[in-house]
């Protein structure tokens, strides 16, 4: 007997499917028209080809911001993916300080960003913050907004702080769904903690880490508040990132052709780099 398929579910996922075109696609089509434009005001427009994107891959400018970008990025991933497996690992499993520990982890990450940039704003000064005036009184020279490495740790720390709990709560649950049967062949072998989270919990956390991988960096590449809030791009143009070169090009000089077309360089950006790594940690798991 031939199974009559029945698609009249799907009128249920057509709103999703043109609200998303509404909110992003069309945004996106209007970008794309900007960055082939120069645009004197909007009644006068000429047609410019891929001028802008020429003009935007040879700025030293998307050179400085890039680099610093990986910079950062990459120091997130090496610090928070690992500390949060760590965390993960030592968080109960059971009973009240289980429901404790995830709610505590939850916290930062309920609180929005333009926050978290002013917390570190002041938690970060000389003269009331607690970070700030410790650190002097303890002999260190320690002033985020003249000094370069004082900024790029403390921007760096604020990630931590903030993040580090997303890639632990996802670590968490990829160990939670670990079979029981797989630690009881462990003790039966005697196995050894560092045997036991090799051959067992790292390989059954490849799923989940790949989600916290790709999500920590196309974050961490796209950030823009936290550091405007703390730093406002500075000392200089210390941690001034990919995000805020386009915020002041595009609103603050009024470019609105080469920041179009820098907006969707940065998006192929963003987009080769999480398929690399995609592709590169399924194919590694594939070989395993």
């Amino acid at each position: 007997m031939n199974k009559v398929h029945n698609n009249k579910a799907w009128w249920l996922v057509l709103p999703v499917f043109l609200l998303v075109a509404f909110s992003a696609i069309v945004p996106m089509m209007t970008v794309v028209n900007y960055s082939v434009q120069d645009i004197f005001d909007p009644s006068t427009r000429i047609f410019v080809g891929f001028d802008w994107y020429k003009q935007v891959l040879q700025d030293p400018r998307l050179h400085d911001s890039l680099l610093r970008q990986f910079i950062y990025s990459g120091c997130v991933l090496l610090i928070e993916i690992p500390l949060g497996i760590a965390i993960a690992l030592t968080m109960p499993t059971k009973g009240r300080w289980a429901s404790l520990c995830l709610i505590v982890m939850a916290i930062p990450l309920l609180i929005p960003w333009n926050v978290v940039g002013t917390i570190w704003q002041i938690f970060g000064r000389a003269d009331i913050g607690l970070l700030g005036w410790s650190l002097n009184e303890a002999g260190i020279d320690y002033n985020y907004a003249s000094n370069t490495m004082d900024a790029w740790v403390t921007v760096l720390v604020m990630d931590v702080w903030h993040w580090t709990s997303l890639v632990a709560l996802l670590c968490y649950s990829g160990l939670r769904a670990i079979p029981d049967v797989y630690y009881q062949a462990a003790r039966i072998d005697r196995a050894s903690a560092w045997a036991v989270f090799r051959h067992i919990q790292l390989p059954k956390m490849k799923s989940v880490l790949l989600i916290a991988v790709l999500l920590r960096f196309m974050d961490s590449f796209m950030i823009y508040t936290e550091p405007f809030v703390l730093t406002g791009g500075g000392p200089g143009n210390a941690t001034t990132f990919l995000s805020q070169t386009l915020t002041k090009m595009a609103i603050g000089q009024f470019d609105l052709g080469p920041a179009a077309a820098f907006s969707l360089v940065y998006f192929l950006i963003i987009l080769l780099l999480s398929w690399l790594f995609y592709t590169a940690m399924t194919h590694a798991d594939k070989n395993r």
